[in-house]
């Protein structure tokens, strides 16, 4: 007579679970949140579900950014906003950055930008400009 092993039966994802683990991970749920809900301990969600909890919040972020992007193309004031939204996170542009290098004619260069501009123009006058001409 064989022993009947103890424990849990293993597991079974359903296509109910797989859209229900992606939807909460879209929506930004704690993995341990997701495994009490669907009843199995974490490291067993992310050994059934680790595409789900992956998908789920590049699928929701493409949304919201696809949404974001149509808004911010509209010539009204929530267009402004989310405009200007999406060019500081996207873009990096921020009304705080300092302009760039070329714009600065009230600063003097510092050694290396000076060491370095003077670097791209060390040839002219000298036989060697005549030969980088070429």
């Amino acid at each position: 007579m064989k022993k009947a092993k103890g424990g849990r039966p293993p597991h079974e994802p359903t296509p109910q679970t797989r859209a229900m683990v992606e939807t909460f991970a879209a929506f930004g749920i704690p993995h341990d949140d997701i495994s009490r809900v669907i009843g199995i301990t974490s490291p067993t969600l992310r050994e059934h579900y680790r595409e789900e909890l992956d998908l789920g919040l590049i699928k929701a972020n493409a949304k919201v950014a696809q949404n974001l992007f149509t808004i911010a193309c509209n010539q009204n004031r929530e267009g402004l906003d989310a405009a200007k939204f999406w060019l500081r996170v996207r873009a990096g542009w921020s009304e705080y950055s300092p302009p760039p290098m070329a714009q600065r004619h009230d600063e003097p260069l510092g050694k290396k930008a000076q060491a370095e501009l003077e670097a791209g123009t060390a040839h002219e006058g000298t036989e060697w400009g005549a030969l980088l001409r070429h």
